[in-house]
């Protein structure tokens, strides 16, 4: 049991310049005994308006150096604090706020919610076992208008879709990995160089593209970039919703037109998901 969507905004001040961090916070617990389920008797259960005064403590007395940082704090109090916790999970994403520049000039108070993917991070931790940490960032919209297609498949009687050797290729991406031994880790390092490795494995060089062969094929490109670049991954999900856009018939209008306006398909989607892990 426990609190979810425990939001607030953490503001930091350093002279005339603030920091800000918004997020949202999950944490749930269980107990070593489900007697407030069989019995009734609720004398271990910590009331979940606690736990979100604990949050926003936390918040408050240590800041939010990073979110994993945050979790990780969250996790170790109610394991150091509260004997009758078995288990803790903590789950953390941010609101995509940055700092706004004018003419190149940072602004010092002023910020602007720009939407290029949602961080998150999950800490978990069983007494007397390891804690585990998990990164991510998902609602990440990517999409390139050639390099892509998809031939060869496997066809029968219910096929009805063409072959492409050029199309659209779009996505709202999530992706999550996992941590070994989380020493004195740079997390907010980490996530940004994770994050410019899956815009490089989609797009390929910023002059030519790569031609992706399938969504699977990118998801993989993805995972294998990650895993040889950042060593403190050790498994790492992706999930591609893929969105399909469809080249609108223009001859009734006495029009040509060469993929220069498409309309996208709603619905149903594609989706390609993989997890990929080291030996």
């Amino acid at each position: 049991y426990g609190k979810n969507t425990i939001k607030f905004l953490r503001l930091h001040r350093e002279g005339k310049k603030h920091f800000v961090k918004e997020v949202e916070v999950c944490a749930h617990l269980r107990l070593t005994s489900p007697q407030e389920y069989l019995e009734g008797n609720n004398s271990l259960v910590i009331p979940t308006d606690t736990i979100k005064n604990i949050v926003l403590v936390l918040a408050k007395k240590n800041g939010i150096p990073s979110l994993e940082q945050f979790a990780i704090d969250i996790c170790n109090h109610f394991m150091t604090t509260f004997c009758q916790v078995a288990y803790v999970k903590t789950y953390v994403q941010e609101v995509p706020w940055q700092r706004l520049h004018e003419d190149g000039v940072p602004h010092i108070h002023s910020f602007i919610c720009v939407p290029d993917g949602i961080r998150f991070c999950e800490a978990e931790q069983c007494r007397n076992g390891p804690l585990i940490v998990f990164a991510g960032i998902k609602d990440l919209k990517l999409m390139k208008t050639t390099q892509s297609g998809f031939e060869g498949f496997y066809k029968n009687e219910h096929t009805t879709l063409p072959e492409r050797h050029d199309r659209i290729l779009c996505g709202e991406l999530f992706c999550k990995w996992s941590y070994g031994e989380c020493k004195d880790f740079d997390f907010d390092c980490i996530w940004k160089k994770i994050r410019e490795c899956i815009l490089e494995a989609f797009s390929g060089p910023p002059d030519c593209g790569e031609y992706s062969p399938s969504y699977q094929k990118t998801v993989n490109c993805i995972q294998m970039l990650v895993l040889s670049r950042v060593s403190q991954v050790q498994v790492i999900e992706v999930v591609l919703n893929n969105t399909f856009y469809n080249v609108v018939d223009m001859k009734n209008l006495g029009l040509t037109n060469d993929k220069e306006v498409l309309v996208p398909v709603e619905a149903p989607y594609g989706s390609c998901a993989c997890t990929l892990g080291r030996k």
